[in-house]
């Protein structure tokens, strides 16, 4: 086994990092720990826009990862302390979650945590969650990974991942919030994640004779960034990628009460239909047909509306206001 600490707090650079270690070492078992700075990563089957509170997620400079195992969003930051395992799948049950989290729930244990494994795949201390799993199948290797609350930011997390449901209609996996805690609570005062990966680290190797330390080479690295800015830190694969949804959305500004329904596939608007008790100096229609096409992102909103004058549409309103309702 190949213990591998990631040497970035970059989510971009470590969600990378597991798919580039299943080419890298097609046949290795490996122990992959990393932490990231504040982020969010989301599923691979899931809705990106219906899982982030968007405005607070940008506002606060919070990245957004879509990872490749499917599963709910969860929140990183320094103070989550992230493991991976990577092994043959063809040696596992891959339903099983139990041997991979073993680790975690002996070394807590022996530590006075009462830590357990409830369901199928959350680590519960006194019946709140500190730890999430998930899975995934590639290239005949299989990745259990995992998150383990030391001493997150719980009121960052609730709100990053504050979605509004009501905007959406889609048949994406949606993430079940659960009460969460922070093991902290039940560790020694001080504690921090890097004494935490010690410990875990150690109990990898005192159950794994064989297992030796593997530090990034110089290629590895070059390898896993060209796949970060390839995939992972596009808006393709963030955004694009989640499944077709319906949005909705309605606001009320001083020109009036404006309401936007999209149709968006692939992260591309496909058709949309504005309503509302504005006064149109110019047909509604010419306005939803400039949308048609567009990806249902700010930025690329923004360039357009920018240039189109929408007091012809909707009276006195500013771009910004206008904006607002497809977020």
């Amino acid at each position: 086994m190949l213990i591998i600490d990631s040497p970035s707090d970059n989510a971009y650079f470590n969600i990378a990092s597991e798919e580039y270690l299943l080419g890298r070492f097609p046949t290795e078992d490996i122990f992959l720990l990393y932490v990231n700075a504040p982020s969010i990563i989301v599923g691979k089957f899931q809705n990106t826009l219906a899982e982030i509170n968007l405005d607070y997620v940008q506002e606060k400079g919070i990245k957004v990862v879509r990872r490749m195992s499917g599963g709910g969003a969860v929140y990183h930051d320094l103070g989550n302390l992230n493991f991976s395992f990577h092994t043959l799948l063809a040696d596992h049950d891959f339903g099983d979650f139990s041997q991979f989290t073993q680790p975690v729930l002996a070394l807590l244990n022996h530590l006075g945590v009462p830590a357990v494994l409830e369901g199928r795949n959350d680590l519960l201390v006194d019946g709140k969650k500190f730890s999430g799993n998930a899975k995934l199948a590639k290239n005949g290797k299989m990745i259990q990974h995992g998150t383990i609350l030391l001493n997150s930011e719980m009121e960052v997390l609730g709100d990053a991942l504050k979605a509004n449901p009501l905007k959406f209609i889609d048949k994406a996996t949606k993430s079940n919030r659960s009460r969460v805690t922070n093991l902290i609570h039940y560790l020694p005062q001080g504690t921090t994640t890097e004494q935490l990966k010690n410990l875990l680290t150690d109990e990898i190797i005192r159950n794994n004779p064989g297992a030796q330390r593997y530090e990034l080479t110089p290629e590895d690295i070059t390898g896993i960034e060209n796949l970060m800015a390839e995939k992972y830190e596009t808006w393709d694969w963030t955004f694009g990628f989640s499944p077709q949804y319906n949005f909705r959305k309605a606001i009320k500004v001083p020109a009036g009460f404006i309401e936007v329904h999209l149709d968006v596939v692939k992260g591309t608007i496909e058709k949309a239909k504005i309503f509302g008790d504005f006064f149109a100096a110019k047909p509604i229609e010419e306005l939803e047909a400039r949308l048609v096409g567009l990806k249902h992102e700010e930025e690329e909103l923004r360039r357009v509306l920018e240039n189109i004058d929408l007091t012809d549409y909707f009276g006195k309103v500013t771009v910004e206001e206008v904006l607002t309702v497809f977020k």
